[in-house]
């Protein structure tokens, strides 16, 4: 009898370890479900930990009333939290498809307190349970809630490295379930003498077990033709890379790019986007040998480099290698970029851009910095004091730098501050705006060490939109993309350079475009 007891006590340890890999994981999920379709990684972050401990710690309450039959208690909580848990994910996606604005975030929110107060009440229950067997209680607490924090380092870790890289936010869901499921039987089994009716909840884990498989082998599928919904034209290539979500898009010839969501370029009118990224800085720098593209990983900004034959070598640093090898290997990507990266010129290396200026102990001629939008906290500090720094310190005298900078006129304040954070970091700078009709009007910063003149400027390259005259008068800005900011009372306010320390940037952001 001694023996039974003991190895009904190592299966709830195990059980109480799995579950907290489970749980960690649902938490995590949510967290990255709540950045790619609602935006702001650390609000959705924050509140899928708040309200995840919040519910846990409501769950655990709850769980003082629960006296009486502890282990058929603790399984039904196991088959609720594979179901919800495991359709979490693909729901998700249908009410962002077909939902009215607002309710997916509702939703999201809802799961996760749910989810979280589920799995705070069955770790007390276990913990009752171990106790119940023989063992002393601080003993047994002891085991289990090791057994709770060890699976919660290891969840994390699986969810990081493994489940959201490999299989995605929908299969991982459903995956993640079958084990909450599998748990629920193996109790069911081991304790099967202390549980009446033994039928009805073996029947109960079959038809779950069995929504659970049908999601997993067809769920991503469904899901794919819900997001399809999200996007103007046919979807023609997706993937979830360790960083991002990657979606081609094409319709009637138009190949288009999103990262997470956010719109990359448009094969129809990119070339007014990348030649006046590329060619002003190009052209007005003497003899631009070296040139280094931060970002940019589609390819299309180092074929506009490539134009120039006096470069002799291009870096292009992107961190995201799922991005820079569909570059090289895409068809609709390559007809684009011409196959830019292949080109023996060319060095393409996966690695964050700040870090990369950090290290680096080579000097350029020419920095074209392409890089997203900064709408989270990674992205921000591209758009910092610090980075600049980094950019000036590691570009030759005479030499310039090409900074895409959002749009003037839908986010004013944004671009006027990432103008100011440039001259913050001691470079001189020149601003630039141009119309793209599938972006708007589209706004740069062009720097250097010295005073720009763009007048020097004299583009001899092949382009089939940019031509000096029209470079000259990209500088002119309307009044409603004028850089004052003006408060209640009329006064002009200053512009606060962005910095790692303040990084005021990101709330501009979301403030400009959350009604476009």
């Amino acid at each position: 009898m001694e023996a039974v007891n003991i190895k009904k006590s190592h299966v709830i340890y195990w059980a109480s370890g799995i579950v907290s890999i489970c749980g960690i994981i649902f938490e995590v999920l949510f967290g990255a479900l709540g950045s790619y379709i609602l935006g702001d990684g650390v609000k959705q972050y924050t509140l899928t930990i708040s309200l995840f401990l919040t519910g846990m710690g409501i769950g655990a309450s709850i769980s003082e009333r629960v006296m009486k039959n502890l282990i058929l208690t603790f399984v039904w909580i196991e088959f609720m939290v594979a179901l919800i848990g495991g359709f979490s994910s693909f729901t998700m996606f249908g009410m962002t498809a077909f939902a009215p604005d607002g309710t997916d975030a509702l939703f999201l929110y809802l799961i996760t307190f749910t989810i979280g107060a589920l799995t705070g009440l069955e770790l007390p229950i276990l913990i009752r349970k171990a106790n119940e067997i023989g063992e002393k209680l601080n003993r047994s607490t002891a085991r289990v809630l090791f057994s709770d924090y060890a699976g919660g380092l290891i969840g994390g870790l699986l969810f990081a490295f493994y489940l959201r890289p490999q299989m995605g936010m929908v299969k991982s869901a459903f995956f993640v379930a079958c084990i909450n499921l599998a748990v629920a039987v193996a109790i069911l089994y081991y304790f099967r003498n202390e549980i009446r009716k033994l039928g009805i909840h073996i029947t109960a884990a079959l038809i779950i077990g069995a929504l659970l498989v049908a999601g997993l082998f067809f769920g991503e599928e469904m899901a794919f033709s819900f997001e399809q919904k999200l996007y103007k034209d046919p979807i023609i290539h997706m993937e979830e890379s360790k960083y991002q979500k990657i979606i081609l898009t094409k319709e009637q010839g138009d190949t288009r790019m999103f990262l997470n969501g956010s719109l990359q370029f448009s094969s129809s009118d990119e070339y007014r986007y990348h030649e006046t990224l590329v060619h002003p800085a190009v052209s007005y720098v003497e003899n631009p040998k070296n040139v280094l593209v931060l970002g940019g990983g589609d390819g299309i900004a180092v074929k506009e480099v490539l134009k120039h034959d006096e470069v002799e070598n291009i870096t292009l640093v992107d961190l995201d290698p799922a991005v820079t090898r569909l570059a090289e290997t895409n068809y609709h990507l390559l007809q684009l970029n011409e196959g830019s990266l292949k080109d023996e010129r060319v060095q393409v290396l996966n690695k964050d851009a700040f870090r990369f200026l950090e290290k680096t102990e080579d000097f350029y001629n020419v920095i074209i910095i392409d890089l997203p939008d900064p709408n989270n906290e990674s992205l921000n500090k591209l758009y910092t004091r610090e980075f600049y720094s980094l950019v000036r310190n590691h570009l030759l005298p005479g030499g310039a730098a090409m900074v895409q900078a959002t749009s003037p006129v839908f986010a004013t304040d944004v671009y006027w501050t990432i103008s100011e954070t440039v001259k913050s970091a001691g470079l001189h700078v020149e601003n630039l705006h141009v119309d793209v009709p599938s972006f708007g009007n589209w706004g740069f910063v062009m720097a250097g060490r010295e005073p720009i003149d763009l007048t020097e400027v004299n583009i001899e390259t092949k382009t089939e939109f940019l031509t000096d005259d029209l470079l000259q008068s990209m500088t002119v800005f309307g009044k409603d993309e004028d850089r004052e900011i003006v408060n209640i009372e009329g006064e002009v306010v200053p512009l606060e350079p962005n910095t790692l320390i303040d990084p005021h940037l990101i709330q501009k952001y979301e403030k400009a475009w959350q009604h476009y």
